[in-house]
């Protein structure tokens, strides 16, 4: 085993629908400054920077990293742009992991930031993911893409629109005591049920919003944390893992894997449980921040995080699991998860430093009491390619 690596400093900015007083390199430099300052470092002290962004069509600017270079001091040091769609944010952390584990740097930093609701039309963007000649022109989009996945659920496992009404209300009543979150206002199963149609079953309110904001992450090697006296969470598992690419061998006879479920999500989290030394996740596993962008996705994602079986989590839902303040079992999306926050490029990110702030004992009002193990999520590509994360106290 190599020696471990640590998460040093946390920063989030306090994500909005717009940020129209700050750039991109001004809003990941906002969130770089707080996570310097609470690892309580230098920019000289950072070896390497890896800067967490969303595809340039989203930006709207060719090559844009280099917009950041300065933001994040990254001038003259290794620097290393990742986009693995919404699953970049997560990516960028493994990254990190990847420099320090390996012995090549004992301290980086991964930033990013984006503007989801700045870009124009982020769906009409998301639209080229797909296949060209077969899939493309139907139009697919994220939205119906998923409520595809929440018609396959409904079928296999008796879902039903009043379950994803109850993922909202949930997290919703999460992110009113996170101060980062983007959607604070807590609601109502009968205004989840009233918001309007956007694609069977997915209603407006089981969508994520369009964020503004940044995030940014310090790591560094075990022998550097102890040297120096810091205090630190550890990353003690990892993985990465992507199903087919083709949306049509997801459904109908002679699947490749059921849209109904995250088969290569299901993967990833066994290598970073195995990593990680977990045998059981029901009992082990204190929180987990899930990439779920919406309502009926964080069902599938909770399952393939194995905190319950295939088909159960809706009823185990309705028996109050998963919300702060639940008797027994693990919280899942204390935070609000991406239902209430999502700036795509750091989407996953968010997620790992939620977990992590979890652990750590500095969550605040949305804190699990007695978190010392925590998952994190996240989804790339049209829904294939997933990475997972375990963060330890």
């Amino acid at each position: 085993m190599s020696a471990r690596v640590g998460i040093i400093g946390i920063g989030q900015s306090d994500f909005q629908p717009r940020r129209n007083d700050a750039s991109y390199p001004d809003l990941v430099r906002e969130a770089v400054v707080i996570a310097m300052q609470d690892a309580g470092l230098g920019f000289d002290d950072i070896e390497a920077v890896v800067y967490s962004l969303s595809p340039d069509a989203m930006v709207g600017i060719g090559n844009a990293e280099r917009l950041g270079v300065d933001a994040v001091g990254g001038r003259n040091k290794r620097f290393l742009r990742i986009n693995t769609g919404g699953a970049t944010g997560i990516s960028s952390v493994a990254t990190a992991w990847t420099h320090v584990a390996s012995g090549a740097c004992d301290v980086v930093l991964t930033a990013g930031a984006d503007k989801v609701g700045e870009c124009g039309d982020s769906q009409t963007v998301l639209n080229k993911i797909w296949d060209p000649i077969y899939e493309r022109s139907l139009p697919l989009g994220t939205i119906n893409m998923l409520a595809m996945s929440a018609v396959r659920y409904m079928h296999k496992y008796g879902m039903t629109e009043e379950d994803m009404a109850r993922v909202v209300v949930k997290n919703r009543r999460h992110a009113a005591r996170n101060r980062h979150a983007h959607l604070r206002k807590e609601t109502t199963m009968e205004e989840v049920m009233a918001s309007r149609m956007i694609s069977w079953p997915v209603k407006l309110f089981d969508c994520c919003p369009q964020s503004s904001g940044g995030c940014a992450m310090v790591l560094a090697s075990e022998r550097y944390i102890k040297d120096r006296g810091l205090d630190a969470v550890w990353i003690t598992g990892l993985a990465h893992s992507s199903e087919t690419y083709y949306l049509g061998d997801r459904m109908g006879r002679g699947y490749t894997a059921d849209h109904a479920d995250a088969h290569a999500l299901g993967a990833s989290f066994r290598k970073s449980y195995a990593m990680a030394g977990i045998k059981d996740p029901r009992r082990d596993v204190h929180v987990a921040e899930l990439y779920a962008p919406f309502s009926n996705t964080e069902f599938h994602s909770i399952e393939a995080a194995q905190l319950a079986g295939l088909g159960e989590s809706p009823a185990m839902l309705r028996d109050g699991a998963f919300a702060l303040g639940a008797s027994s079992g693990p919280v899942v999306n204390p935070s609000g998860g991406v239902l209430c926050t999502n700036a795509i490029a750091v989407t996953a990110m968010v997620r790992v430093a939620e977990a992590a702030l979890q652990v750590w004992g500095r969550a605040g009002d949305r804190q699990v009491k007695g978190a010392r193990i925590g998952i994190a999520s996240g989804n790339g590509g049209d829904h294939q390619f997933f990475g997972t994360m375990v963060v330890e106290a």
